[in-house]
Order: C-alpha cells, then structure tokens, then sequence
C-alpha cells in the first residue's frame, strides 16, 4: 500500500483540498484510495467530498480503542474512495498520547487498499511529524505568501530533527549530543545539520550511519498552491535551496496549482473540484500531479540533483503554461456571459487585498530577519 500523507506549516494554504482532490484522482486511476482526516480537533475534510457527516470517527476510535476500526472506514458515493473520518468535537483530540497514535498508526498501516492518503493538521506537533514520516514520500503543501514558504522549511527542518531523534537510542553519544545542544537554548536552530552530523559522525559512527539511512529513505516532495502568476513558482526554490544548503535534504518538486474562485463553488457544492469542474485549469494541475505520483515507484532511489533539477523545471514550465491555459479560461467566461465584468472587477479586487496583506507579512518578516542578523542569530 502506498502512504501519502500531505502536511502543510501552516493553515489556509490548501492542504486538505490537495488531499480531497488527490484522492478522488486516484480513485478516478482505477486506486482502491483510503482518505483519513487527521487534522484531528479541526476535522472538516467530510465538507470537502462530500461526505454527511460522519457518526463513528478517529475520535470515537480514541475514545474506545475495542471498536473495530473497521467500522469507521466509511464508503463514499465516489467510486473506489472510501474515508475516515476525524473529529472536531472531542477535546484534546489533537494532541494525542503515545499509545493513542502508535495505536492509530497500527490501524491505519493494517488498511487493505492501494493508496492511503494522510491529511494531516497544520504546524509541527510531535504527533503530525510522526504521521508525516510514516512514509518517505510525504508532500508538503505551501502557498507563495512568506509566512507559508517559511514555516514550509520549519516543518521539514523539524521532521528532520524528529528522524534523528528517532535514529539515535537514549544514552548513546549521538543522542547525548544532542540533548546537551537542546538545553543550551536555541543550540539546533543555530547549527547547520551538516556540521552537527561532521560531530556526529566522529562521535557516533554507528548512529550516524543509521541516521543517514533514514535520511535516504526520506524523499519528501513540494505543492505549491495558490499561485496568481508563474513569477510565484520562484519561491520554490527558496525552499529547495534551504532545504539543501541547512539540512542536506532534497526536496522534489510535483507542481504548481493556481488560485480559482471556482474552488469556492466546488466547496458550497460540496462536490471536489475535479468532479465539480474536472476541465479547470486546477482540475487539470491535480490529475497531472496524480500523475506524477502513481508514476513513481513506492521503493524508488534517493533522488539525484539530477532528478530535482528535472521537477523544479518541469514546474516552471507548466506554471508559464497554465497561466496562460488561465487567462483563456477567464476571456472563455467573459463571452459566455458566465462571468461578468463586475465579477472580474471584484476578484481583482480581492486579490489585491491578498497582494497588500503578503506584502505587510513581508515587511514585518524583513524586519524580524534583520533583527535576528544583528544580533548574531543564523536559521
């Protein structure tokens, strides 16, 4: 069974769509797919396909771990697409104990299906990491805006940080190491993971090779959602270059899907996008995404510099292409009538309130940057 679960730094970048929509993609493939809602207490993927609302849950399931947990798999009226459910309503469902998500993930990993996608909560908790990284080829959805793209890097900087804990057993000098640098202070965001694993290596040898194995085995890979034009795809490769220059870590990159209003419609339908309007130049990013996906190897080598090179091209191009695909999109509304000129005015309009909003985010992260400089402090 392949494992895919999709992580986000930060909310409101369009995680749980990505994941929705992936789904029904694959399921559309001829995919036995499982879609789990893990944004445990801000469950609502149920919404987004579709789903009425759920009665036994991962809640439930938390809650009274002798149920069969194969009574919360529930069937969708979208072939080949079964799904579970979250919960919003239990308290404390997010940060769950040790036993609760080893538990889960035994449940979860014991699923019969082709694909089973992970749609897990925003930001770094312990129990989101571990998620994320019960596959090697987690994705990571990010949006242009600063804050996205740089909470994007935390996140993976964190799940690096989560491997090598997790690599390196209590009382060993690798782990050692470690705990003396985090009780320091800020010691692990202040070193490179290259120069930690120079010490580790001499220190630890035994550690650090199997570190480094489980580094290899980590191959995450890049979404970058809401795009208004293809100069946005550029941001990517400031993730990409932190990823490599920080913590030695390749990141490929699957595509870019741009900002649609349509989105919306698809939602207060309560239909996907790809089945609401399957010829949109989003539906069209998520199926070629899928693509993409099913296209590699479950077991694949570590990626080359080759390979990344390969992805992050690929997705300049069709940032360039889709753009383009877009502005036909919208001129094919405007003469259908579909779409009026006051329509086009209004979301103009919202989207420079978007425009402004980034752009205070990125005065006030300059400054906070610039601070941080002067005061000696590195990423």
């Amino acid at each position: 069974m392949r494992i895919i679960p999709i992580a986000s730094g930060k909310g409101g970048v369009g995680k749980s769509l990505a994941a929705a929509n992936l789904a029904v993609a694959f399921s559309q493939a001829g995919k036995q797919v499982v879609l789990a809602d893990l944004d445990l207490g801000a469950s609502n993927l149920h919404l987004i396909i579709g789903h009425q609302k759920p009665g036994a849950s991962i809640g439930s399931f938390l809650n009274n771990p002798k149920i069969d947990f194969s009574t919360i798999i529930a069937n969708t009226d979208i072939p080949n697409l079964r799904f579970i459910p979250g919960d919003a309503e239990i308290p404390g469902a997010a940060n769950l104990k040790i036993s609760q998500r080893n538990m889960l993930a035994r449940r979860l990993l014991s699923i019969k299906a082709d694909i089973l996608i992970l749609d897990l909560g925003a930001g770094t908790h312990q129990s989101i990491l571990d998620f994320f990284l019960l596959s090697g080829q987690g994705i990571i959805v990010s949006s242009p805006a600063v804050t996205a793209t740089l909470n994007a890097y935390v996140f993976l900087k964190n799940a690096v940080f989560r491997l090598m804990y997790s690599a390196f057993k209590r009382g060993v000098p690798a782990y050692d190491y470690l705990e003396r640098i985090r009780k320091e202070g800020s010691g692990l965001k202040m070193l490179y993971l290259p120069k930690m694993l120079e010490e580790i290596e001499r220190i630890d040898p035994s550690s650090y090779q199997k570190f480094k194995t489980s580094m290899e085995r980590f191959q995450p890979r890049l979404i970058l959602n809401m795009l208004d034009s293809p100069s946005d795809s550029e941001v990517a490769m400031k993730i990409r270059r932190s990823c490599e220059a920080y913590l030695g870590l390749k990141v490929e990159h699957l595509g870019v899907i741009y900002r649609d209003s349509i989105q919306d419609t698809s939602l207060a339908s309560r239909l996907p996008i790809v089945l609401y309007k399957p010829n949109s130049v989003l539906s069209q990013a998520i199926y070629r995404i899928a693509d993409k996906i099913l296209q590699t190897p479950e077991d694949s080598a570590p990626f080359t510099i080759s390979t990344v090179d390969e992805s992050y091209q690929e997705a300049a191009a069709e940032a360039e292409i889709d753009f383009e695909s877009k502005k036909e999109y919208v001129q094919e509304l405007l003469h259908s009538g579909v779409l009026s000129q006051s329509d086009l005015i209004e979301t103009v309009k919202t989207q420079q309130i978007e425009i402004n909003k980034i752009k205070k985010e990125n005065v006030f992260l300059k400054h906070k940057l610039s601070n941080a400089v002067s005061q000696g402090y590195k990423l």
